[in-house]
């Protein structure tokens, strides 16, 4: 998925582990962690990497972090949808991840995107995400170019779509919203929980993985499609939850907001989602944007995006989840007072001597000063 297209849950951390609405503890340090040992560990095995593996993603070497990876094989699961196998170049295992995850594809041009990790865990030698092409998307077309031997490199894995133990699951994907959803639905149907998963799409073609859907005794799979039945409404995905329930969404804005409405007020069930797309500018007031090394004075309407009004001038500012949390456009505040809507992977406050471009804004609707 792009986690580019991605995500967050209300509230941002799903329950703990033992059904508190609260972050869990566990997962959060161990989140903390390895993002902590990542740099550490690329770093020590930077000599064993071959010279030149490393991209720009358009704002500066990509550092430590990038661990160079080659297109092991390429797939084709539906229609306008490749799946990539990705293998270290040094063959070492990959770093470990759960459902949820997504890493930061690094590909040949520079450019990155953030696609979800759909392939299984307990798999240490190598990554799968899979890419519907975007019509006239940079990113998803050069992914789609890719072939079994290309060299790309990876950031992360990271966690922003929180899979957490509960009594009872009901899973809806829509389209290539499966690649996160898969892996939650395949563990919970190992450890006998009780699930409910919905897939949905313009029509079975189009819809990649079925074959890998789980068929569990304690769970039951539906695949709707909009060819066979019709399009449909927020009740009839989300059905009639049980009490217990965990709801765990992705797909594009309206099937997410669609099932939001359909939930029920009581009893109330946590709602977990990750959207594909960029989520609207709400409650948004005009303001402006200048840009200190050429004092140029950009207007940004109420109901557009910074990095929409900056790129209309420098088309080459970097960007790429367009939803706060993966941090490439962010920039250097130098002046103003934001009003900070990111949410960075983690949950964890970015450095507020920077903005992210892609959803924050000036607040009571004066002048940032930023260093582009």
């Amino acid at each position: 998925m792009k986690h580019g297209d991605r995500r967050y849950a209300d509230p941002p951390f799903p329950r703990d582990l033992h059904g508190r609405d609260r972050p869990d503890p566990f997962f959060r340090a161990l989140d903390r962690l390895a993002d902590g040992l990542q740099p550490l560990l690329s770093a020590l095995g930077g000599a064993k990497h071959p010279a030149g593996a490393e991209h720009s993603d358009g704002a500066g070497a990509l550092g430590g972090g990038a661990v160079p990876m080659r297109v092991a094989a390429v797939g084709r699961p539906a229609e306008e949808v490749t799946a990539l196998r990705l293998e270290p170049l040094d063959g070492r295992p990959v770093r470990p991840w759960q459902p949820g995850w997504h890493l930061d594809l690094v590909l040949p041009s520079g450019t990155v995107r953030q696609y979800s990790l759909c392939g299984d865990p307990a798999d240490p030698a190598g990554y799968r995400i899979a890419v519907r092409r975007i019509p006239g998307g940079a990113g998803s077309g050069e992914v789609h170019a890719l072939e079994p031997g290309a060299q790309v490199a990876v950031r992360g894995p990271r966690n922003a779509f929180p899979f957490a133990r509960a009594e009872r699951y009901v899973f809806i994907a829509g389209g290539i919203g499966i690649t996160p959803i898969l892996p939650m639905a395949k563990a919970a149907a190992r450890r006998g929980a009780p699930y409910r998963l919905v897939v949905a799409g313009r029509s079975r073609a189009a819809l990649p993985f079925l074959d890998e859907l789980p068929r569990a005794p304690s769970g039951s799979v539906e695949v709707r499609t909009d060819d066979a039945g019709g399009v449909p409404d927020g009740a009839e995905l989300l059905g009639a939850p049980p009490a217990g329930a965990s709801v765990y969404c992705c797909g594009p804005p309206p099937l997410i907001e669609a099932v939001r409405a359909a939930l029920p007020d009581a009893p109330p069930l946590p709602f977990h989602w990750e959207r594909f797309s960029p989520p609207p500018v709400r409650g948004g007031a005009p303001f402006e944007v200048e840009l200190a090394r050429s004092g140029r004075v950009v207007a940004v309407p109420a109901d557009r995006t910074a990095l929409d009004a900056v790129r209309a001038v420098v088309p080459g500012a970097a960007f790429s989840c367009r939803q706060g949390f993966c941090g490439t456009c962010r920039v250097p505040l130098l002046e103003g007072r934001a009003d900070h809507r990111d949410r960075p992977t983690g949950g964890a406050p970015g450095d507020r001597g920077t903005v992210a471009l892609c959803v924050s804004r000036a607040a009571g609707g004066g002048r940032l000063v930023i260093d582009l």
